[in-house]
């Protein structure tokens, strides 16, 4: 093993007066832990969803399994020079596979929606350790599944999906990406895997060395892992830094924190994306740490959402020919 190295990095200005506002989440006491995130969305305030419409809806799940609440995000203009049916992002939160809802990326995905003319459905999908591994990824396929079956009902173009996951839903949106390779499943134009959790394995050098990080440390992620894998042995679905041939996969934009132990399985997926053949742009945000986009209002944040959504309009730029009279 590789000697362990400290985080060197100072945090971001703009981020460090935000510090004191966010909780230390201890995960050996879930009830507690989802309280206290609960509490700490709610104390960040409504969304600002203006420009867009937000509807519940209940979608089929997977065979023999519950039907899914999602919520999707219609934005009522369509910026310039988008014609016909829009894109669709299938949008999945963070919380370590164990906390949160669809509706804490409210303002993310009106953003989204706003910027990239984009129809937003994020999925609420069932957490562990309730419902271990495969309940999640099952739920975010059927997801995958419904969008693709109801382009014409959505006035969506199925051709043009992104996946969008932040940390442990960066890990599902992976885990989607796989799926829906191996099933011969809908097409994904992107996969955006932002700070994404990805090994559980819990060997490289930030998370070693991620013992008293700021949100998120070493301790967190192997509880998370625990709980989300359960009884079961990992696989290259579960875990997808384990699995082998990363060839034939969506193009990827990855983001990564410098002060994040989940720093290095990020950079180590998105090598080994580039090695099977797979286009990847890779960001790497300077004195940021895990989760640092709750700061809403910080420059960082700011430059990391433009950089996201002007990802998903490349991706899904369609060209359109106007033929002469």
């Amino acid at each position: 093993m590789s000697e362990i190295m400290p985080f060197s990095a100072a945090v971001d200005p703009d981020l460090a007066a935000a510090l004191a506002q966010l909780p230390d989440l201890c995960l050996d006491d879930l009830d507690e832990a989802r309280r206290i995130f609960d509490a700490m969305l709610a104390a960040l305030g409504p969304a600002d969803t203006s420009g867009v419409t937000v509807e519940e809806w209940l979608v089929p799940g997977a065979p023999d399994g519950p039907e899914i609440p999602v919520r999707l995000f219609v934005p009522d203009a369509c910026p310039d020079g988008h014609f016909g049916s829009r894109a669709v992002v299938l949008e999945i939160h963070g919380g370590g596979f164990v906390l949160g809802s669809a509706a804490q990326s409210d303002g993310l995905n009106t953003v989204i929606a706003r910027r990239t003319g984009a129809v937003v459905v994020s999925v609420d999908y069932r957490l562990a350790p309730e419902h271990p591994y495969p309940a999640a990824v099952d739920d975010c396929y059927a997801a995958l599944s419904w969008i693709a079956s109801s382009a014409a009902h959505l006035d969506i173009d199925p051709d043009r999906i992104v996946l969008v996951g932040d940390s442990a839903g960066a890990g599902l949106a992976a885990s989607v990406a796989l799926r829906a390779r191996d099933l011969g499943g809908p097409p994904i134009m992107l996969q955006v895997l932002l700070e994404p959790e990805l090994d559980d394995r819990l060997e490289t050098a930030s998370m070693r060395a991620g013992t008293d990080t700021l949100v998120w440390d070493n301790t967190k992620a192997a509880l998370s892992w625990r709980y989300y894998l359960g009884e079961q042995s990992p696989n290259g679905e579960s875990v997808p830094a384990r699995q082998s041939d990363l060839s034939g996969l969506p193009a990827a934009y990855i983001a990564v924190n410098e002060l994040d132990p989940l720093r290095d399985e990020g950079l180590e997926y998105a090598q080994r994306l580039l090695h099977a053949g797979v286009h990847v742009e890779l960001h790497l945000w300077p004195g940021t740490f895990h989760g640092f986009s709750l700061v809403r209002d910080a420059a960082v944040t700011r430059r990391a959402t433009t950089s996201l959504c002007d990802s998903i309009i490349r991706a899904t730029a369609k060209t359109v020919v106007l033929e002469n009279d």
